[in-house]
C-alpha cells in the first residue's frame, strides 16, 4: 500500500478483470436496471454489459490494487472535463462478458485538504482485450487519509 504522500501525479497502476454472465446478472439484479438491449442476448456465450456495470467494477477493481487496498479512502465523485461538455466518461466500444478489461488508472492530481485528508484525482480507463479502448472516466475523486492505521 502506498500512503498519499507517497502516490505521484502521473504515476499509473494496472490490472485486468472479467466480468462473468453471473456477475452481470447478480449487479442487473441489484441495480434494477432494466433494459431491452441488455436482456437480448444473441449470443449464448457473451451478453453485452452495461456502462455502469463496467464503471462499477472499475471502481472496485481501483479499490483492490495493491497501492490502494490498506487506505482509508472514500469516493467523492466526478468532475466533468472541460473538453468533454463538463462530462467524464465516455463508453467508445461494447464490452461483452467473459471478454478481458484491461485497466489503467492514472493519478492526474493530489490536493492537500487538511493534516489528516488529502484527495486524489483518478483518471480510468479500460481497453480490450484487443487494446481497443472500451470506456475513460476522467476526474473520479477520492478522499485519502495521509496516514492510514495498519491494517
Amino acid at each position: 500500500m502506498k500512503k498519499f504522500l507517497e502516490l505521484v501525479v502521473g504515476e499509473s497502476f494496472y490490472s485486468t478483470c472479467i466480468i462473468s454472465d453471473e456477475e452481470l446478472e447478480e449487479y442487473l439484479k441489484f441495480s434494477k436496471i432494466k433494459n431491452i438491449i441488455l436482456e437480448n442476448k444473441t449470443d449464448k456465450d457473451h451478453q453485452l454489459v452495461s456502462g455502469r456495470a463496467i464503471l462499477s467494477r472499475m471502481e472496485g477493481e481501483f479499490t483492490r490494487l495493491n497501492q490502494i487496498y490498506g487506505n482509508q479512502i472514500i469516493f467523492l465523485g466526478t468532475d466533468g472535463d472541460l473538453e468533454w461538455g463538463n462530462r467524464n466518461t465516455r463508453f467508445l466500444k461494447p464490452l461483452y462478458t467473459n471478454q478481458v478489461l484491461k485497466l489503467k488508472f492514472t493519478i492526474i492530481e493530489k490536493i492537500d485538504i487538511d493534516e489528516n485528508f488529502g484527495k486524489i484525482i483518478i483518471d480510468f480507463e479500460g481497453s480490450s482485450q484487443d487494446n481497443k479502448i472500451v470506456i475513460i472516466s476522467k476526474k473520479n475523486i477520492y478522499r485519502i487519509k495521509k496516514n492510514p492505521e495498519n491494517n
